[in-house]
């Protein structure tokens, strides 16, 4: 697996998908058997005034990608972060040691995205994204197919096996520095 040597001693990692794919909650039981911080984009974009307006249609916040990369970028050269966020392609490739793409079945979406309150919109569009594996190509475009990982994620018991095996990728990622 290639190393960055620019992003420090811990490694750097994102986890990206389409909404509802566990991102945050896999991110957050990473955290929580690691040394790594937890940084969800949307909200530190969002505690940090780094929006540009509200989208009505799909009921969030517009980033400022440009602003969130110069916010994150000194944390990302100390390394040991967990980024989560939907989208991939606007970080600089040189941040990540690896890319995580959690991917969910249909059904199970459909379910999150009702109990969310997705409009039919956002749950269309949503839904086309997994089906299309946007965020998947989005990844494998963006960043060195050595470091891209793709991981099921439709339930709690994928949650806990994937943590695992992020949790053994951490340490062995440690050893060969």
């Amino acid at each position: 697996m290639a190393q960055n040597s620019s992003c420090g001693k811990r490694p750097n990692i994102l986890i990206t998908g389409t909404p509802g794919t566990g991102k945050t909650t896999t991110a957050a039981a990473l955290t929580d058997v690691t040394e790594l911080r937890h940084i969800n984009v949307g909200d530190f974009a969002n505690d940090r005034n780094l929006t540009n307006g509200w989208d009505d249609t799909f009921d969030c916040y517009y980033i400022n990608e440009d602003l969130v990369c110069e916010e994150l970028e000194n944390l990302m050269e100390e390394g040991g972060n967990i980024v989560d966020h939907h989208r991939c392609d606007f970080f600089p490739e040189h941040w990540f040691d690896h890319v995580v793409v959690l991917q969910t079945d249909n059904s199970v979406l459909y379910d999150r995205f009702t109990m969310r309150g997705y409009s039919d919109q956002k749950l269309a569009k949503n839904t086309e994204c997994e089906i299309f594996q946007v965020l998947l190509d989005e990844a494998k475009e963006s960043y060195p197919e050595d470091i891209v990982v793709i991981l099921r994620s439709d339930s709690v018991e994928d949650i806990t096996k994937n943590v695992k095996t992020l949790t053994s990728w951490i340490s062995n990622w440690s050893i060969v520095l």
